[in-house]
C-alpha cells in the first residue's frame, strides 16, 4: 500500500505491510505520551563571567547556530606561519555532561586561512578562555579588540573507566589508518 502517506516495510524473509501514517502522532517523539520512565528535559545554561571590561558577551549568528561566537579581548599581529592565544577575558561553566570545543569561524579560515588549535574546554575549568590561533598564510594577520575569532560549541562528553588488558579483540579494520580504507 505505498503513498497516500502509507509505506510497506520488509521484515526478515516475510513482506510485512505496515500501515503507518508518514508523520503521524506514533512517528514523532514530542508528539508521543509521556510515561514516568521518561525524562523531563531540562533547560541547558552556558555560564559565564566577564573577567574585564575588554571581554564580550559572547553570540550566536542565528537561532540555530551550533555554537556561540568567541570574541578578543585584545589586539594582537600574528606573523605568517605563526600562532599566538587570543585571550577572550571570560570564563565559562559548561551545562553538567558537556565540555566545550573552542572551533574555528569559517570565513577566517576560507578567507584569511586563519585556523583554531587545541580547543577544549573541560567542564571544571574556570580560567580564562584562550584560542590557540595558527597563521598559514604568507601575510600578517590582524586581531582587533572586539573581533570574532573562534566559535563554542557545548558538546555532551562519555567519561567511561579505564580497563588495561592484554591483548584487544581482532576487527576487519585491525590496525589500518591514515587512508587504509580508502580507494586512491
Amino acid at each position: 500500500m505505498e503513498g497516500k502517506g502509507f509505506i510497506t516495510r520488509q521484515k526478515g524473509d516475510a513482506s510485512h505491510t505496515v500501515s503507518e501514517a508518514v508523520g503521524g502522532i506514533a512517528n514523532s517523539p514530542s508528539k508521543r505520551l509521556r510515561t514516568e520512565t521518561d525524562p523531563v528535559p531540562v533547560k541547558s545554561i552556558l555560564k559565564f563571567a566577564k573577567l574585564s571590561e575588554n571581554a564580550t558577551v559572547p553570540t550566536k549568528g542565528s537561532v540555530r547556530a551550533a555554537g556561540y561566537d568567541l570574541y578578543s579581548a585584545y589586539d594582537y599581529s600574528i606573523a605568517p606561519l605563526d600562532k599566538v592565544i587570543v585571550k577572550t577575558d571570560i570564563q565559562i561553566a559548561v551545562p553538567a555532561g558537556c565540555y566545550g570545543r573552542v572551533a574555528p569561524r569559517s570565513g577566517l579560515a576560507a578567507k584569511h586561512f586563519i585556523d583554531v588549535g587545541a580547543g577544549v574546554v573541560d567542564e571544571d575549568y574556570r580560567g580564562n578562555v584562550g584560542v590557540v590561533l595558527f597563521n598559514f598564510s604568507k601575510d600578517t594577520f590582524e586581531v582587533k579588540k572586539g573581533d570574532r575569532v573562534a566559535q563554542l560549541i557545548c558538546e555532551k562528553i562519555c567519561y567511561p573507566e579505564l580497563e588495561q588488558l592484554d591483548t584487544l579483540d581482532e576487527t576487519v579494520r585491525g590496525d589500518g589508518g591514515f587512508g587504509s580504507t580508502g580507494r586512491n
